[in-house]
């Protein structure tokens, strides 16, 4: 057996590419079809794909923010620019709270996602038990969209 162009390998290469940050879900669902997955499954391995960072995001990313601005002036500023970026939409998820973290991650364009909204919750003090769920839905809805834009909503049942 050839794992190279195992089924296994294809579940598994498009989980990964879904896991990556900007990539996630909009890049996993057409990567695991172009693999030969069908539609449905390369769209729930992509939404379990997406879903791995957002704990470890939430739970740790004040900490790694912290230890890199005290590592050098370079990482200093990337989170800087990092934080400035979810900056502009904290501030609608404070507003409208889980509902506005949901729609934040549920919108598949370039900006949001799961890891915009982890980081994004992370920096709104959002607790993991309070932030999970609405990103979840979000990722959900955003895979269906991106699946039925993409292929046709009758490929997403």
């Amino acid at each position: 057996m050839e794992i190279a162009n195992s089924p296994f390998m294809n579940y598994l290469m498009t989980f990964a590419m879904s896991m990556l940050p900007v990539v996630e879900l909009r890049g996993g669902i057409p990567f695991g079809v172009a693999l030969g997955l069908q539609t449905w499954q390369a769209m729930l391995v992509s939404i379990l794909g997406n879903m791995v960072p957002v704990p470890f995001i939430i739970l740790f990313v004040r900490k790694v923010f912290e230890w890199m601005r005290n590592k050098s002036a370079r990482l200093e500023r990337l989170v800087s620019r990092l934080e400035a970026r979810a900056e502009g939409k904290w501030k609608k998820v404070q507003r409208y709270e889980t509902i506005g973290l949901l729609i934040l991650v549920a919108i598949p364009l370039p900006g949001t996602g799961a890891w915009t909204g982890a980081l994004v919750a992370a920096l709104c003090n959002m607790r993991l038990k309070r932030a999970f769920w609405p990103i979840l839905i979000g990722v959900i809805i955003a895979g269906i969209l991106i699946t039925g834009l993409t292929y046709g909503f009758t490929a997403v049942v």
